[in-house]
């Protein structure tokens, strides 16, 4: 009798076990993606009711993207230039079309950082294994 209790409880775990597959059920459902929903704004009659409709698939002019309005909430829209701004940009001119390409040119001028520099910009390169510490004194 012992043994045959033994054997149906450990049947009934086992069936009971077999529920717990990871064939589907609550965890592996498809779901919306909660960030990229995105609101749209409230119907709003205008004023004027002598407006032209809009053309079919032009974006809506109130409407702004998700991603827009992020940028605008965290660093407050495009914030029109200072004098001083307006004024070292006048100075600096247009650049050449082309300098980019021509910084690594050796004709190009460029002022002497030290020794320290010329020796980090020589060092061989790798991983370190090989590097050596010399502390002067």
């Amino acid at each position: 009798m012992r043994k045959s209790l033994t054997i149906l409880t450990l049947a009934t775990g086992a069936v009971l076990l077999t529920a717990c597959g990871s064939r589907g059920g609550l965890l592996s459902r498809a779901r919306p993606d909660e960030f990229a929903v995105q609101r749209q704004a409230p119907l709003v009659v205008p004023p004027d009711f002598a407006l032209t409709p809009p053309k079919p698939g032009a974006p809506r002019p109130t409407d702004r993207s998700a991603a827009q309005q992020t940028l605008d909430a965290l660093f407050g829209g495009s914030a029109p230039r200072s004098e001083v701004e307006k004024a070292a940009i006048s100075r600096a001119g247009t650049p050449a079309p082309g300098i980019r390409s021509a910084v690594g040119d050796p004709g190009t001028n460029t002022v002497a950082k030290g020794e320290l520099t010329r020796d980090i910009v020589s060092a061989p390169q790798g991983d370190g294994r090989e590097a050596q510490a010399v502390i002067p004194g």
